[in-house]
């Protein structure tokens, strides 16, 4: 049940008949793991905060640098030097006392991703690497949760839910195979930011309706920022996929 606070400070999204009380309640009963507290986590995680979602888990070995500041958005010059995830998780905790806040200041491998992600009612990847995005998937997949997955670099975006809850879902492997090729860094092709937090807080828009019963699962949405368009590919399952294949 709905605290009178809660119903007065969630009030304008209650208001959508297609997420209504029962969007609400489900949102803060769930439990979103944030793989990445960088330019997609940021943002993601501040809506997810502000919408009132239950529990967020952050994860992100990396320390606050000045050069994140641009992009972002959660950190604050005085935020240098300290790890994101336990930067972001102040934030959030300033944002809204309703929301429980944990911080894992770890790289997320395939050993903490199995026990944690069976945990959790859906994951958003907001890492900014090959390995760490096959190990979400990996663990996402064996476990039917629910992932978010989203990337930026440059003026491009791109994101796309995987809803393994359903039999015939496909996978980030069935996007991109193995991903052996070379990660392609902010640091050395650059990144407008804006472009990074608007793929970001899709990702918590795309979090907040599948919680509320939607169907989001199984299309890729490309985002070209030089030109503001976007593409959408409808995805089906790789039968030679190694993750879901078979």
């Amino acid at each position: 049940m709905l605290t009178d606070d809660q119903l007065l400070r969630y009030s304008r999204q209650i208001l959508l008949p297609e997420f209504d009380v029962a969007g609400q309640a489900a949102a803060a009963a769930a439990r979103v793991l944030v793989i990445g507290a960088g330019g997609l986590g940021c943002p993601a995680a501040l809506y997810l905060a502000g919408a009132g979602v239950g529990e967020l888990i952050l994860v992100d070995p990396d320390m606050v640098d000045s050069s994140n500041l641009h992009r972002q958005i959660a950190y604050r010059e005085a935020d240098v030097g300290q790890p994101k995830a336990r930067a972001l998780a102040a934030t959030l905790r300033a944002l809204n006392s309703d929301v429980r806040v944990h911080e894992h200041v770890l790289a997320a491998d395939g050993n903490w991703l199995a026990s944690q992600v069976p945990g959790v009612t859906l994951v958003l990847d907001c890492s900014d690497n090959f390995a760490t995005r096959e190990s979400v998937n990996r663990a996402c997949h064996a476990a039917g949760v629910p992932l978010i997955s989203g990337a930026a670099i440059r003026q491009e975006g791109q994101l796309a839910v995987f809803d393994f809850r359903q039999p015939d879902s496909p996978c980030y492997g069935c996007l991109y195979g193995d991903g052996e090729g070379p990660d392609t860094l902010c640091s050395e092709s650059g990144i407008l930011g804006p472009v990074v937090g608007t793929v970001g807080t899709l990702q918590a828009h795309l979090a907040l309706r599948l919680l509320s019963g939607a169907d989001v699962g199984g299309v890729l949405h490309l985002f070209d920022g030089a030109t503001m368009s976007w593409r959408q590919l409808r995805l089906r399952r790789d039968p030679g996929c190694r993750v879901c294949g078979g």
